[in-house]
């Protein structure tokens, strides 16, 4: 068979699922008002500037309450196995959580961060929760830092429009839910339900128009625990093994890794710094193709959506489907990259004083003469 059907294993419980998930929504939805209160009086708020879409100071820190959420739900009402399996995972979001505190009120330079980040992945490493498919100590560690550095900081990339990063995550929680159930991963299935909880909750308040940003508080920490997550499942039941279900974490977290290469991408053509913010985004360049802030949004959630079902048939399948839907995936990002940088983006993403023009591909090439008419 090409496909193999899995079904829902007896001995993972959907009822302590659902109640830790509801928990977090609960938490989330009741915590947002506090930390956006916590947010004014201490004026962690994000100023408006040329590069950020909002006209007026918005609070921070709505990260916290996901965070907060987090924790408690599964303290509360997940069982001490979940909660021990968790430790580490639950240790390192709190670092990123702390880093994220950190930098939305005073500001942490870029090193700083990645040093936390490279830690924080460590202790993931050295508690277990380990890329292990390339079979070798040393390689394995340091894809397994590089896979947590490379999705914690897409998901802080992300962060750059109402509802975008809080929804792309809860979309990729529950493709990561659907996979641990089908599977009977009594560690991944609760972190996946009480992650879409704590978003759902947050995103009440922060679908557009957003009262409160989630902030480096809430980016980091959703990254790193997507990341954690997605190092940690296993399919012990797939055809082609870890030959082809490497592919799974990559497909159910293709946006954020779409977004973070299309920009890295497009500043090098362009020899704009990587570093430096703009609305060079995959949002922003759905928003200057003509879709409102809203619709672009929505689009971004039917594609990791899309991406989640991929990766739903690339877990069940053999070596041929697998790496022909791994290749198809990959054919449509490149040409939707390719596009998508060609857009003029000087209107809606203006370079600072002093700094080079924006420069779209097909300008670069119309220059040197190696576009056609």
């Amino acid at each position: 068979m090409i496909l193999q059907t899995l079904p829902l294993q007896p001995n993972l419980s959907l009822g302590p699922l659902l109640l830790i998930f509801l928990a977090a929504l609960v938490f989330s939805v009741a915590f947002v008002p506090v930390v956006q209160r916590v947010a004014r009086r201490f004026g962690v708020l994000d100023a408006p500037s040329s590069r950020k879409i909002h006209a007026n100071p918005v609070p921070l820190l709505g990260g916290a309450a996901i965070y907060l959420a987090v924790i408690l739900a599964l303290v509360a009402f997940g069982s001490v196995g979940y909660v021990q399996q968790s430790a580490s995972i639950l240790i390192g979001a709190t670092l990123m959580s702390m880093l994220g505190v950190w930098d939305d009120k005073w500001g942490l330079r870029p090193i700083i961060k990645l040093v936390g980040q490279v830690i924080a992945a460590s202790l993931l490493y050295f508690t277990g929760v380990q890329i292990q498919f390339l079979h070798n100590d040393v390689l394995n560690y340091l894809t397994t830092v590089l896979w947590v550095v490379m999705i914690t900081n897409a998901l802080n990339l992300m962060d750059n429009m109402d509802g975008l990063a809080g929804g792309v995550a809860a979309v990729a929680s529950v493709f990561f839910f659907l996979i641990a159930t089908l599977t009977s991963q009594n560690l991944i299935a609760p972190l996946s339900a009480v992650l879409l909880g704590g978003c759902i909750g947050f995103l009440y308040y922060n679908f557009k128009p957003g009262a409160i940003f989630m902030g480096d508080t809430g980016s980091l920490l959703l990254g790193f625990i997507l990341a954690a997550v997605g190092i940690k499942l296993r399919f012990p039941d797939s055809i082609a093994g870890d030959r082809v279900t490497w592919m799974v974490p990559l497909l159910v977290l293709g946006v954020p890794l779409f977004d973070t290469t299309l920009v890295t991408l497009s500043r090098i053509r362009r020899g704009i710094p990587i570093s430096r913010g703009g609305k060079d985004h995959f949002s922003h360049r759905l928003v200057a193709l003509g879709y409102t802030k809203r619709e672009a949004v929505l689009i971004l959630y039917l594609v990791q959506a899309g991406l989640g079902v991929a990766a739903l048939v690339v877990m069940q399948a053999d070596m041929v489907v697998g790496y022909a839907t791994g290749f198809v995936v990959l054919v449509c990002a490149v040409v939707t990259a390719y596009k998508l940088e060609q857009l003029d983006l000087t209107e809606t993403n203006p370079a600072p004083p002093g700094a080079p023009p924006v420069i779209s591909l097909r300008q670069r090439l119309d220059r040197t003469g190696r576009h056609g008419p």
